[in-house]
């Protein structure tokens, strides 16, 4: 448990420090919604509504990747931008 947080929930990730945005902060779904929380500051900020039935996040440099059931999309925090990769 870091923060609260179970990182080995598949609805939470963390940043990596130098891994380029959004280094050391936690990264979650809750309520329907992909959430950060800033240990520095404690606290939570919503940074992309309407992701239910979200299965896995994962993180990579600045992409948070959202596996859902049925297709699998990309959030870039850079551009604050989400992009469907692949629909089953």
């Amino acid at each position: 448990m870091t923060h609260g947080f179970d990182l080995n929930s598949p609805l939470v990730c963390e940043g990596i420090i130098g891994d380029g945005c959004g280094g050391g902060r936690i990264f979650y779904v809750a309520n329907e919604k992909l959430q950060v929380f800033d240990p520095t500051t404690q606290e939570s900020f919503v940074i992309l509504d309407n992701v239910s039935n979200v299965q896995k996040i994962s993180k990579s440099g600045c992409v948070i990747t959202l596996e859902y059931p049925d297709q699998t999309r990309e959030f870039d925090l850079s551009s604050m931008q989400t992009q469907t990769l692949s629909i089953q």
